[in-house]
């Protein structure tokens, strides 16, 4: 398999990393604070306060689009617009960052 190393980066993960430098064959590996993989933002010390703030924003977007363009304001027009469009962002990973915090948990309901 070969590796584009363009495109790899290096995430030194853990409190006492002492982040050495690593090579991918004879280059040298750049490094990063935070990466994303499989749509989730994960930095050097495992927050994913980013990840939920991105989540939220998002659903957000979706969810002003959906009040501008739709005029009926009826529950049977908005629920099944908002259980399709507005909250699979913010359950998407919900198992890795595992809310805590009741404003996160207001997000979900």
């Amino acid at each position: 398999m070969k590796f584009n190393k363009a495109k790899c980066k290096v995430l030194h993960m853990g409190w006492g990393n002492p982040k050495h430098s690593s090579r991918l064959g004879r280059e040298w590996m750049e490094s990063s604070p935070e990466e994303k993989d499989l749509g989730v933002l994960v930095d050097e010390k495992l927050n994913m306060t980013q990840q939920r703030a991105l989540a939220a924003q998002k659903a957000n977007c979706v969810l002003g689009c959906i009040t501008s363009s739709v005029t009926s304001r009826l529950r049977e027009g908005i629920l099944p617009l908002y259980s399709t469009l507005v909250r699979p962002p913010l359950q998407y990973c919900v198992q890795l960052w595992g809310p805590q915090h009741k404003k996160d948990m207001d997000l979900l309901e």
